[in-house]
């Protein structure tokens, strides 16, 4: 079993940009057969370029994308029988098959991708949330933001969706009131 012969999952972690994986045909073609895709990047990914452009590339192609503050190592889990962990080799990926190694990697996938306890109230948003929030603030639609900060009109859901989970708001309109009350559109209102 590889990669090209998933049937149901693909689980990705990743450390840091230079272990972002690039999407090949094989990812394409698991994505169409309907393979799930569940990738789980450090936030910093986001604010680069490079590293932005890629992730809504998968996204687009039907991936979920998740961050998290930090993501302690590259790994990949396919369909809950294979594991591929950093070898030797920079860049290079080894093959596990034992069932205690696949289990603890897909469970720290699942730890990381479920955050225990209530989301974080220090963690303000990043530069590209702020870009966001503003626009959204001056009455940008959810398609024309995501045309003017040049990503997909899903990634802009999944933003506005981790900020609501980040601020426990049950609504867009809560979720302005509690991002005020934080002081994170306090440089935006001027």
């Amino acid at each position: 079993m590889t990669l090209s012969t998933a049937t149901h999952e693909v689980l990705v972690l990743v450390a840091t940009a230079g272990q972002l994986p690039m999407i090949h045909t094989e990812d394409l073609d698991n994505l169409r057969r309907g393979v799930h895709y569940r990738v789980l990047v450090p936030v910093g990914l986001r604010n680069l370029p490079g590293a932005a452009r890629q992730l809504d590339m998968f996204a687009s192609h039907g991936a979920e994308i998740r961050t998290v503050p930090s993501v302690p190592m590259t790994a990949m889990v396919v369909d809950g029988t294979l594991a591929l962990l950093p070898g030797d080799q920079c860049g290079e990926l080894t093959e596990f098959r034992v069932p205690s190694v696949v289990r603890v990697v897909a469970e720290l996938f699942e730890r990381l991708w479920r955050p225990s306890g209530p989301p974080s109230t220090g963690s303000g948003p990043t530069q590209r949330e702020l870009d966001l929030l503003m626009l959204l603030m001056n009455g940008y639609t959810d398609e024309s933001a995501a045309a003017r900060l040049g990503i997909s009109e899903r990634t802009v859901r999944r933003m506005v969706s981790d900020l609501m989970h980040r601020l426990s708001a049950r609504s867009r309109f809560q979720a302005g009131a509690k991002a005020a009350d934080r002081g994170w559109l306090i440089e935006l209102a001027g």
